[in-house]
């Protein structure tokens, strides 16, 4: 299974990489909405990304809402993995696109039970 991970922050892609490299993930990364729409239009198409709310050139929502606009990202799961903890804001993700939401901080285990909700844990690995 491949993951986009999709943060401004550097050491958290790294973190969220990391963790889902263990759960057996090949993870590609991107610093923004727009590089992370460079990735997905380069191909092929991940099973799952994780996109930060709050970054420079394009936020994740606005990144949430473009992938769910174009018809061939449609099996492409979302994940909000954010500081965004307002239920406004959990709202206004799920309303966009965004399949499941994480509040940083996390834990690795937290994650895995995301991705299990989502049925996206790899064959073998069990949350």
């Amino acid at each position: 299974m491949k993951a986009l991970v999709v943060d401004d922050s550097r050491a958290m892609r790294k973190i969220i990489a990391g963790a889902l490299r263990k759960l057996g993930y090949e993870t590609v990364e991107a610093a923004d909405g727009a590089e992370a729409l460079k990735v997905l239009e380069a191909g092929p198409l991940p099973d799952l990304a994780t996109v930060d709310w709050n970054m420079p050139v394009m936020d994740g929502l606005t990144f949430v809402t473009q992938v769910r606009a174009n018809r061939d990202y449609r099996a492409l799961t979302l994940m909000m993995v954010t500081t965004e903890a307002e239920h406004g804001q959990i709202v206004r993700a799920l309303a966009a696109g965004a399949h499941e939401y994480l509040i940083k901080p996390f834990t690795v285990e937290s994650l895995e039970e995301k991705l299990s909700l989502l049925g996206l844990l790899p064959e073998g690995v069990q949350a």
